[in-house]
Parts: C-alpha cells; sequence; structure tokens
C-alpha cells in the first residue's frame, strides 16, 4: 500500500473529501452528501463513484459513516483515547481499501457524551503541534464540543446543542422575527454574551423578543444578539470549569465569534484551522494503520 489515500470527513449532512498523497493535499472537494442522503445499502456505490474521480485509492471514513444510519456501525473507544487507540480500532468493510474509523465515548455517574469525527481533528491538532499537549479545545458548530487533554489523549468532553438550538429559533419560534440578517461579531454581540454568563437563559431569549417589539434594541441586532446570548451561556461554565486558555478549532466565521466570546468573558483563545487539525490526525491515523 502506497502513501495515497482519499480521507472523508462524512457527517450527517455534509461531506468533505480530500485526496492525500505523501501526506500533502493535492484535492479536495465538498458537498451536501451526507450520510442521511446516501441509501442505507448506497454506500459501496458512492464510494466506487468517488474513486472514479479520485483514482482507485483506499479511502478512510471518518465521522457519521461509521454510525448505525452510516456504511457500518464502528464501536466507540472510550476515554482516554488517542490515535492509536482510533487507528487499533478501525474497521474495515472493505479489505484493505475501505475502513471506518471509531467515535469517542464518555460514560460516568454524571451521564454519557459522544462524538464521531471531531476526535479526529482534536487529536491531530495537538499531534501537529497546532495546539499543545494538555490544552483545552473547542469545536464550534451544530453541536459544540469542549474537549480536555492529558498529553496527547484525549481525556475528557462535553457536547453542547448551541448551534442546532440557534437554528431551531431561527426556523420555528417566536424569535423567527427577531433573528434576521448575518451575525455579526460587534457590539450587539458581545452584549448578548455578556447576558447569557450571568442571566437566565431561557428568560433571556425571551426578553430579546420584548426588545424586539419594544424597539429598545435595533432589528438589524437581534441576530448578532441572540448569538451572543447562546454562545455565552454556552462558553461561561467551560471557562468556569477550568482553563480559560481555549485552543477554538473552526472555520473562520464561527470560530471567531467563539474566539470573541472567550475574550469577552475574559478568558484567552487562540483559532487554530479546523482543516489542518483534520488533515493531520488522517495522516497520523493512516500512518497507524498501514
Amino acid at each position: 500500500m502506497n502513501g495515497s489515500f482519499i480521507a472523508i470527513d462524512w457527517g450527517t449532512t455534509n461531506r468533505r473529501c480530500y485526496r492525500i498523497e505523501d501526506g500533502r493535499v493535492t484535492h479536495t472537494e465538498r458537498d451536501e452528501l451526507g450520510v442521511l442522503a446516501v441509501p442505507l445499502n448506497g454506500f459501496q456505490n458512492e464510494l466506487a463513484r468517488l474513486r472514479r474521480r479520485h483514482g482507485e485509492l483506499p479511502v478512510l471514513g471518518v465521522g457519521m459513516i461509521g454510525s448505525k444510519r452510516g456504511w457500518q456501525e464502528t464501536p466507540y473507544v472510550g476515554v482516554p483515547a488517542s490515535l492509536l487507540d482510533l487507528a487499533r480500532a478501525a474497521v474495515w468493510v472493505e479489505p484493505r481499501m475501505t475502513a471506518l474509523t471509531p467515535g469517542v465515548s464518555l460514560l460516568t455517574s454524571d451521564g454519557a457524551d459522544v462524538m464521531r469525527g471531531e476526535e479526529v481533528q482534536f487529536l491531530g491538532a495537538v499531534a501537529a503541534g497546532l495546539a499543545p499537549p494538555g490544552s483545552r479545545l473547542c469545536q464550534p458548530g451544530t453541536h459544540c464540543k469542549w474537549a480536555s487533554m492529558e498529553g496527547d489523549r484525549l481525556v475528557n468532553f462535553t457536547t453542547a446543542m448551541t448551534g442546532e438550538l440557534y437554528n431551531l429559533l431561527r426556523q420555528h419560534s417566536l424569535l423567527a422575527e427577531v433573528l434576521v440578517g448575518a451575525v455579526a461579531c460587534d457590539s450587539a454581540f458581545n452584549a448578548g454574551v455578556e447576558e447569557g454568563a450571568r442571566k437566565t437563559l431561557l428568560t433571556s431569549l425571551f426578553a430579546a423578543r420584548a426588545a424586539w417589539l419594544l424597539n429598545t434594541r435595533p432589528a438589524a441586532d437581534g441576530a448578532s444578539y441572540v448569538s451572543g446570548l447562546l454562545i455565552g451561556s454556552d462558553v461561561h461554565p467551560q471557562l468556569q470549569a477550568g482553563s480559560d486558555e481555549i485552543y477554538v478549532l473552526g472555520e473562520p466565521g464561527l470560530g471567531k465569534l467563539y474566539v470573541k466570546a472567550i475574550q469577552v468573558l475574559g478568558g484567552r483563545a487562540h483559532l487554530v484551522d479546523s482543516g489542518s487539525a483534520f488533515i493531520a490526525g488522517v495522516n497520523r491515523l493512516w500512518g497507524c494503520m498501514t
């Protein structure tokens, strides 16, 4: 097996594919063909179409393709977890041609949590020196993940449904009329972050609608303010729970909002490119597997 392979970050609604040759990305594509868009028996055919575009290369599938709704469920690896643990638990669904990585699970007396895909970015960021060993990391998104590392191992994490809640409010709630326009990293966002950190979120959300009805806050500020409320309520307990220095793995837009919120609440934030962390993670995984 040579040093070339295709890595797929296959989520629920989106998919990113990377052709990697000797550790370098030589081609990438992104589409909305998440696992929910693929028939249950259609993953093998979909990979055949992918190989026609990228070459007959082995594939490393990360994320929801290894879930119950994906091609084949790969059991979770419990914390603490390293890249080597993930590599050992990967499942070859096509002998020496297609492997699916596991997710990571956390089970304690206080509850349970899981992730599929984010673990590769967290571990890849530390392995590549994008974040130091033992750091605390955050990956914003539909389901925001907060992770703690000990050395190069993932030892603890929590999930917040911050992005999903914002989308539900925007599409299906009384606040839909308030949440118009784009979210900006501005004074309205900062005010939302501060209130989200010190008041009850559910009360503050209704108050945002009242402010819109009574014209005490400009209508154009609604989306930024409510986004700040949600992100502030997400960030605040994380800063209270441990180190206030956070490495944020994300794309520039949402990543910068989390960086700003952490700074507004007195923390120190570093923005790390999530794509670079993913490539570092899959390269090291592939090296362990082949």
